[in-house]
């Protein structure tokens, strides 16, 4: 019997990869999903037609109800987004109070009503500066609880935990991923700003793997 696998899966480069890393490792994945208010929805749009072409079970799940207690994330308000690279203390701004653990707890669940016995996640050491809920303390002390907070353990699953987003890509372009089909930039526009820390990351990644970003950038001539 196959086993069965959740994975959160953003629509955004990190999360492309691992969802595909789970197919290829032979799991039964279900991709979870979440709308969180988050300007950004575009990459629900790239999640969507992804797990439409590989046959995935799907589900979009919408909790923007979380922002009228959690609301102040340049992410999720009327806050401009900021510029530059995640070491910069502005980008803190981004940070949603909480986003991981709300949803990793519902992940968990999910995965214990299917009887999956694992939730991946994108989890990288390039967040590791601002996003505390993406450091290997956090995913540690996760984990722990998911083994303990239901009858059945879960096992929350990080393959890129101690990795960057430079090698996050070269192990997906080993795979042959295209990433034109992920949306990583946190302004939803037509095309990536190429400014903002999601951005500039990701371009840094291309850089240093000698290769082009497939996606089309506003700070293109």
């Amino acid at each position: 019997m196959t086993e069965k696998a959740v994975v959160i899966y953003s629509g955004g480069m990190d999360s492309f990869t691992i969802l595909n890393k789970a197919v290829r490792e032979g799991l039964e994945v279900f991709a979870l999903t979440f709308n969180y208010g988050q300007k950004h929805s575009k990459e629900i749009e790239y999640a969507e037609r992804v797990c439409e072409e590989l046959g995935i079970n799907h589900r979009i799940i919408d909790i923007t109800a979380i922002n009228q207690l959690i609301h102040n994330s340049s992410l999720t308000s009327d806050t401009e987004i900021p510029e530059g690279h995640y070491a910069d203390d502005n980008m803190k701004s981004t940070m949603v109070p909480n986003r991981n653990m709300i949803l990793l707890s519902l992940a968990i669940g999910y995965a214990v009503d299917i009887g999956a016995g694992k939730v991946y996640y994108g989890a990288h050491s390039g967040d590791h500066a601002i996003y505390p809920d993406c450091r290997p303390e956090f995913v540690h002390a996760m984990n722990d609880v998911a083994k303990i907070a239901n009858y059945e353990p879960v096992e929350i699953v990080t393959p890129y935990l101690t990795g960057d987003k430079i090698s996050i890509l070269k192990d997906g372009l080993a795979m042959g991923l295209d990433y034109g089909k992920s949306w990583t930039c946190y302004n939803g526009r037509e095309k990536a700003c190429g400014k903002c820390g999601s951005c500039v990351e990701r371009l840094e990644a291309f850089e240093k793997n000698h290769t082009t970003d497939p996606l089309p950038y506003e700070t293109e001539a």
